[in-house]
């Protein structure tokens, strides 16, 4: 499969992986500004935007971006489910990696053993397993479930029902058995960072800094979707891209 890499900008390159729902161009919309300086390159992953379909699987997914978009040095973003992806690439291939930015990953299978995190990871399972057929019904369950504050469109645009057509056979985000040892043992520095508005994400977030000694940020106001907080998390990321230059 190759996947379709939406491409702005210039200057150094800046790989973004989106998480599940929206593709590269609709995910990483506030981030536009940074084109000035910096080249972003937002892969599509399987079943998302003009990427073929595909059952969408964290581990075939971070052999994609190792592979097909991870051929020159680069920093890695990953949001959500796309942020376990990034994880998994940067560990195959530490040396093209500059800097490491995870978003609200939601690796629950770190913590496990943890009461709440146990309980929404059940919860979410219960979500993937259930009817996925109407995009309408799917958002009004996973929309509260994800953090996203968003009101459900209407008329959903053919990009969502993709997306929800694309949650149809996904493995679950918490069976990731993320290299946390590789990531530490890396030369680049690590950023995570959360919404602040869902104790899984943080108690998530918080075991992945302390495993491999990551900086650790909170974005508040949009919720999962911080990238969409436009200027304080673009600042937040430029001032972190900047240490790995």
């Amino acid at each position: 499969m190759r996947l379709h890499v939406h491409q702005w900008g210039s200057g150094p390159r800046v790989v973004l992986v989106h998480g599940v729902l929206l593709g590269g161009r609709e995910a990483w919309r506030a981030q536009r500004p940074l084109t000035e300086r910096w080249t972003l390159l937002a892969p599509d992953r399987p079943g998302h935007g003009k990427s073929p379909d595909g059952v969408q699987d964290f581990e075939v997914d971070a052999d994609l971006i190792a592979e097909q978009v991870l051929d020159e040095p680069a920093h890695l973003v990953g949001l959500s489910y796309g942020a376990i992806v990034a994880m998994l690439a940067a560990a195959r291939r530490p040396e093209i990696v500059r800097t490491l930015t995870v978003v609200e990953p939601p690796a629950a299978g770190l913590v496990r053993g943890d009461e709440v995190v146990d309980a929404w990871d059940a919860e979410l399972r219960r979500f993937l397993d259930g009817p996925l057929d109407d995009p309408r019904e799917v958002f009004k369950a996973f929309f509260p479930l994800a953090g996203v504050p968003l009101p459900i469109p209407d008329p959903v645009p053919e990009t969502l029902r993709r997306g929800a057509r694309a949650l149809v056979g996904m493995r679950p985000p918490g069976d990731a058995d993320l290299p946390l040892d590789v990531l530490a043992e890396a030369d680049f520095p690590v950023l995570v960072v959360t919404g602040g508005h869902r104790p899984e994400y943080e108690i998530i977030a918080d075991a992945i800094a302390d495993g491999v000694g990551a900086r650790r940020e909170i974005v508040r106001g949009m919720g999962h979707l911080v990238p969409d907080t436009g200027a304080p998390f673009n600042e937040l990321l430029e001032g972190f891209l900047k240490h790995g230059e």
